[in-house]
C-alpha cells in the first residue's frame, strides 16, 4: 500500500471547447480508463469527501482510496489489482470510521477517454467521460484536471478561464454522477452556529486521523487525540449553548484509549534525546539499547490497543452519535444570541478555573483547565488570550512530562545502567522543581 499527495484543480467546459496554449506543453498521450466506484448504500464515503474505486487502464491502475486533506489537496492510497472485484480488506478497515461496517458495493461506473499533456510544473488531463449508475440514464461530460505544484496550478488558471473553462464546484467525477458531495457546517453569527461549525470541523478531523492511525502514520495518534480534546473542550466550555448529553463521557473514554500510545511516544523521544545530549563519558553501559528494549514492546502493545479501540463497537457508536449531534444539534435558548456577546461569558468562566487550580497547587489540573480554555478561545476569543493559555499549557506540559519520567527512570536505573539513569532522574527532578517555582497564570 502506498500513498501519494495530489494537488489538483478541476474545470468544466462544453465538449467542443478549445484548450488554450499552455506554457511548456509537450506532445500529449492517450489513455482509456475504466473505473468502478464503491460506497455504502447511503453513500457514506462520498458524503465524507472520500472516493473508493477499482480502475483498469493507465499507469496507476489499481484500487484507489482518495481522502481529502485540504482545498485542492487529497491523499490517494493505492493498492494493486488482485483479480477480485471486492474492495480489499485493507480499505474496508481504513474506511471503517465512515462506513461503520456497512457493506461497500458498486455505485457507479465511469469510463474516461483521457488525453494527457505534460506542461510546465504540472500535468493537464482532458477527460471525456461516460458514466452509468444503477437506475439512472448514462451521463456524458467533459472535465479538465490540472495536477502539480500550486504555482503551476496558478499559472494555468487564467488561460483556462479565458478559454471558457470554469472551476468545478464538485470535488470529483463521482460527486457529479451521484449528485452529492461532502457537506460542511458553515459558521454563522449566532453563538450556536459558531460552536457547531468548530465542533463539526473537529469531528471531521477525528475521522481523517482515524485513517492515518490505521496506517501507522507518524504523529497521527497525537493529532487524533488533539482533535478529540478540542471537541470535548468546546462542548464543555459551551455546554450552556449546545448540550452534549453523554458525548463528554464518551470522548473522555476515547481520549483515555489513545493516551498510552501518545505518552509512550513522548517519553521515548524525550529520554532518547536526553541521553544523546549527555557527554559520552557519562553514558555508562548500553543505555540506548535499554530504552529500546523498554519502549519497543510497550509501544507495540499500545498500538494494538489503539487499533482495537478503533474497531470497537463503542467507538463506532460514538461516531454515529457525533454525526447525529451535528445533524440535529441540541441548542439551548442561548444558541440564538449573538456570538460576539455570548461566547466570551463562557470562556471567562473557564479562565477562572485555571487560576483557582494553580493556587491550590494542582498543576496538572490547572494545565487541563488552561488547555480547555485555549481550545474554547479557538472557537471565539482574542489571539492574545489564546496565546497566553497556549504558553501556560506548554510549560505545564513540560512539568508533567518530567513528573511522569521520574518513576520510569527510577525503574530503569534499578534494573541496570543506574549511573546514567540516575543522572537523568536528577535532571528531570530539577526541571520539574524549576517549572513549579516559575508557573504563573495572571
Amino acid at each position: 500500500m502506498r500513498t501519494q499527495r495530489e494537488v489538483e484543480r478541476k474545470y468544466e467546459a462544453s465538449p467542443d471547447a478549445e484548450l488554450p496554449e499552455l506554457p511548456g506543453a509537450v506532445d500529449p498521450r492517450h489513455e482509456t480508463l475504466d473505473a468502478v466506484y464503491y460506497d455504502t448504500e447511503d453513500l457514506r464515503l462520498i458524503r465524507g469527501g472520500l472516493t473508493l474505486r477499482r480502475r483498469e487502464g493507465g499507469a496507476d491502475e489499481g484500487w484507489h482510496l482518495k481522502v481529502p486533506v485540504g482545498e485542492d489537496t487529497r491523499d490517494e492510497i493505492h493498492l494493486p489489482l488482485d483479480g477480485s472485484e471486492e474492495p480489499p480488506e485493507q480499505f474496508a478497515d481504513l474506511t471503517l470510521g465512515y462506513t461503520r461496517g456497512s457493506a461497500l458495493r458498486p455505485v457507479a461506473r465511469i469510463t474516461t477517454e483521457r488525453t494527457i499533456w505534460e506542461i510546465d510544473g504540472a500535468e493537464l488531463t482532458d477527460d471525456h467521460v461516460t458514466a452509468t449508475r444503477p437506475g439512472a440514464d448514462p451521463m456524458v461530460f467533459r472535465e479538465i484536471e490540472v495536477e502539480g505544484d500550486p504555482d503551476a496550478l496558478d499559472r494555468t488558471e487564467e488561460p483556462l478561464r479565458s478559454a471558457g473553462f470554469e472551476r468545478s464546484s464538485l470535488p470529483s467525477k463521482l460527486a457529479r454522477v451521484l449528485g452529492t458531495k461532502a457537506t460542511r457546517v458553515q459558521p454563522g453569527k449566532s453563538a450556536g452556529q459558531v460552536v457547531l461549525a468548530y465542533a463539526a470541523t473537529q469531528i471531521e478531523k477525528i475521522k481523517y486521523y482515524d485513517i492515518l492511525v490505521r496506517q501507522d502514520v507518524d504523529d497521527s495518534v497525537h493529532q487524533m487525540r488533539v482533535a478529540t480534546r478540542r471537541l470535548r473542550s468546546a462542548l464543555r466550555v459551551y455546554r450552556k449553548i449546545v448540550s452534549s448529553g453523554d458525548l463528554d463521557a464518551e470522548l473522555q473514554w476515547l481520549g483515555r484509549e489513545l493516551s498510552p500510545a501518545r505518552d509512550l511516544e513522548v517519553q521515548s523521544a524525550r529520554l532518547t534525546k536526553a541521553v544523546s545530549e549527555l557527554p559520552v563519558e557519562l553514558v555508562i553501559g548500553p543505555v540506548r539499547a535499554r530504552l529500546v528494549r523498554y519502549f519497543s514492546p510497550a509501544q507495540a502493545q499500545a498500538r494494538e490497543n489503539v487499533l482495537r479501540t478503533l474497531r470497537d463497537e463503542r467507538y463506532l457508536r460514538l461516531l454515529d452519535k457525533l454525526d447525529e449531534w451535528v445533524t440535529s444539534p441540541p441548542f439551548t435558548e442561548k444558541a440564538s444570541r449573538k456570538a460576539s456577546k455570548e461566547l466570551p461569558k463562557h470562556t471567562s468562566r473557564a479562565e477562572d478555573k485555571v487560576g483557582t487550580r494553580l493556587d491550590a497547587g494542582e498543576i496538572h489540573r490547572a494545565r487541563k483547565a488552561a488547555k480547555r480554555l485555549r481550545y474554547g478561545l479557538e472557537v471565539h476569543g482574542s489571539d492574545k488570550a489564546r496565546k497566553h493559555a497556549k504558553a501556560f499549557t506548554k510549560l505545564a506540559g513540560e512539568y508533567q512530562d518530567s513528573v511522569v519520567a521520574l518513576p520510569l527512570l527510577r525503574t530503569l536505573g534499578m534494573e541496570g545502567n543506574g549511573f546514567t539513569f540516575g543522572l537523568l532522574y536528577g535532571q528531570e527532578q530539577a526541571n520539574a522543581e524549576r517549572i513549579r517555582a516559575s508557573l504563573r497564570w495572571g
